[in-house]
């Protein structure tokens, strides 16, 4: 676990616990031993502390979660170092994540390698560093930029956190050796100070510039613990004595590792991570190259995705069948870029840059040198069909075809093609330049290394990929009609839409379902039902009345003078409620938890579904998707993890009562809810087949 040796007076302690120096009990004992050791010996004046493998330190154990602890515990080990009469100092040489960070902070120095990293990562797994890591890190860097960097929980590189005075020196030969010199040096000035006993960033304007950036978190993220618990713990630090803001930072941080909404955050952040492992595609499976694209459409969509390659270094054409339509495409992305450049988030260079990248053409014949081509043409079969007809000639051979159906037949779009091993759905999600989430289809004739192209692909877009089934909506969309059909039923039941929304805001999402539906337009959803079929009498009842959302100031709420939050319309709740008696509904009033109920149960059934049927392959998978494309709040950890929690039993018993009220079979437990539900079990227990 722990080598040691003395070099020049300086003892060199290198820790070893494969893969990733993960601060597990047996290695937590090690260092413990092997520190007081070289703290007591008289031949050694200074101890570096460096690491064996590509990591420093990963940070905690994460087996060790949920377990009882078992000292030393790393609090323990900060503690021997704070008391440290000599100096000691952290060489970094890859990753210091989490407790691996705490770890080095509570150094008298640090230096790193160039392929370093530091970071305090906790936030992403609901929690919040708890050995000291919110005390010392603003005493190093400033409390703001502090609270920014855990609150992203994204690591910064070497140069960043020498500039940011997160660490002395970055050295790019032997790093040890450095750590060494710096060590005697600080031997020779005596005892340097701690991290601890900084105070020059800690005055007031520093505290009044952290509380702008707090206010700003928690009203962007009501309801997560984590964030205000990390609040707190930097607040604390302004506040009270070093070793109490400890004390504060550790009871935050313990009440976080048992609260129920960190642990769906947890459960979020490895569900997440699980998505990569795709069944059936092993790691070794070739990839193709992809060093040019081309993007069928210039509207929205098409723009969108343009811009994702564009900004990924990737040359893109973007094609349309007439001149004025490309026109419009590519000025609505330089006003995209032109957006970020005057929000100051782009340089006015790397918007030329990423500019240059994007060519606008007219005709299909112009795919010729993509090694991918994406189709985000109209949502018409007819239409996809004569595409991916053409694309068989045209597009060069080994080219990836993908096409952004949100709906539609991927299976059968492949057939139109002379190469259906080639083709699979790329299902970005509105707007495509902002939106990580990207579901994969896979149709039944995916060949797997485009399935594993195409992931790769979309992580190099800087996307989340979940790979999906073929089925109508696939996994999200397809949950989502379940939801917007029970809204509907909700409406004719008795609910009126600012009480629907009222619900499902307080119950962690930022909008509700129709005033989502007044932002996105309500046409989109009319249109997709005329195409399929599907019937929702209030919505189709509003757009044949013209009532299309905001962009005519009326929808299901009104809109008055460009309003951006509706307003109850009397209108709307008069043809409510005259639809209701029109099909001999008797209405009633419902209470917040049942329209949640009554709106996210048929979803969770509907995920039952799609696990059975092999669209997705996990209930993790689902939940990522509506965590990243629908705005489920994320500490309630997803609706199948959501679900588990409320009981399958109860869930099975709510579903049958509203199949039993409405008459429709569809609401009856699926049989996979079912069978889970009568074992008492959950979607946890679920096993990729």
């Amino acid at each position: 676990m722990v080598r040691q040796e003395l070099r020049d007076a300086v003892a060199v302690i290198r820790l070893s616990n494969p893969p990733v120096n993960a601060l597990g009990h047996d290695l937590r004992t090690a260092l413990d031993a092997a520190l007081a050791h070289a703290l007591a010996d008289a031949a050694v004046r200074a101890v570096v502390l460096a690491a064996e493998g590509k990591v420093f330190v990963g940070g905690a154990d994460i087996s060790e979660f949920g377990k009882p602890p078992r000292p030393p515990l790393l609090p323990d080990l900060i503690a021997r170092l704070d008391g440290a009469e000599k100096p000691v100092v952290a060489a970094i040489h890859g990753a210091a994540l989490g407790g691996g960070l705490e770890l080095a902070l509570a150094c008298h120095a640090r230096v790193v390698g160039p392929a370093a990293k530091l970071g305090l990562p906790e936030v992403k797994l609901g929690l919040i560093p708890g050995a000291g890591g919110t005390q010392r890190l603003p005493r190093l860097i400033g409390a703001e930029a502090a609270f920014g960097m855990m609150l992203g929980g994204d690591p910064v590189g070497a140069a960043t956190a020498v500039a940011q005075g997160l660490a002395d020196t970055l050295e790019p030969g032997d790093l040890v050796a450095a750590a060494c010199a710096l060590a005697l040096r600080l031997a020779d000035g005596g005892r340097p100070p701690r991290v601890r006993d900084r105070a020059e960033r800690m005055d007031d304007s520093a505290r009044t510039a952290f509380e702008a950036r707090a206010a700003e978190a928690l009203k962007r993220a009501p309801g997560q613990p984590n964030v205000a618990a990390l609040v707190d713990a930097v607040r604390a630090g302004f506040a009270q004595p070093f070793d109490e803001a400890v004390k504060t930072e550790r009871a935050r941080f313990l009440a976080l590792v048992d609260d129920p909404r960190a642990k769906a955050l947890r459960y979020a952040f490895f569900a997440e991570r699980e998505t990569a492992r795709v069944p059936g595609i092993a790691k070794d499976t070739p990839r193709r190259d992809i060093a040019a694209a081309a993007v069928i459409g210039a509207g929205t969509m098409g723009g969108g995705i343009a811009l994702c390659f564009a900004n990924a270094g990737i040359p893109v054409t973007v094609i349309e069948t007439e001149q004025e339509a490309l026109d419009r495409g590519l000025a609505r992305m330089r006003a995209t870029y032109a957006s970020s450049v005057k929000r100051g988030s782009l340089g006015e260079v790397e918007m030329a840059e990423r500019l240059s990248r994007i060519t606008g053409a007219v005709g299909l014949e112009h795919v010729g040198q993509a090694d991918i081509v994406i189709e985000a043409a109209f949502e018409e079969m007819g239409v996809k069909e004569e595409i991916f007809s053409a694309l068989s000639r045209i597009a060069k051979p080994g080219a990836v075809l993908a096409t952004n159906t949100s709906y539609l037949d991927v299976n059968r779009i492949a057939a139109a093609t002379e190469r259906p091993a080639d083709v699979l759905g790329l299902h970005f999600f509105s707007p495509a330049n902002v939106m990580r989430l990207v579901e994969v289809v896979r149709a039944e004739r995916t060949a797997p290394d485009v399935l594993a192209t195409a992931n790769d692909l979309a992580r190099r877009l800087g996307k989340l990929p979940v790979t999906v089934g073929v089925c109508f909506g696939f996994v999200g969309n397809r949950m989502l009609a379940r939801r917007s059909a029970a809204g509907e039923r909700l409406l004719l039941a008795g609910a009126l839409p600012h009480e629907v929304d009222s619900a499902v805001t307080a119950f962690g999402f930022r909008m509700g379902p129709f005033a989502m539906a007044d932002l996105a337009g309500l046409d989109i959803g009319w249109r997709t039902r005329k195409a399929t079929g599907g019937k929702a009498p209030v919505a189709d009842a509003l757009c044949e009345m013209g009532r299309l959302g905001q962009k005519t100031g009326r929808g299901f709420y009104l809109y008055p003078e460009g309003a951006r939050t509706g307003a109850r319309d009397p209108e709307v709740e008069a043809l409510i409620a005259a639809e209701s008696e029109r099909r001999g509904i008797a209405r009633r009033s419902f209470s917040a938890d049942e329209i949640v109920a009554r709106l996210m149960l048929p979803m969770v059934n509907e995920g039952a579904r799609i696990l059975e049927e092999g669209i997705a392959a996990r209930p993790g998978d689902i939940d990522t998707i509506w965590l990243n494309g629908y705005n489920w709040p994320a500490w309630r950890g997803g609706p199948m993890h959501w679900a588990d929690g409320l009981g399958l039993a109860q869930v099975a018993a709510d579903l049958e009562r509203f199949a039993e009220e409405s008459g429709d079979d569809t609401l009856r437990p699926a049989p996979l809810l079912a069978r889970l539900a009568e074992t008492g079990r959950g979607f946890s227990a679920w096993d990729v087949p």
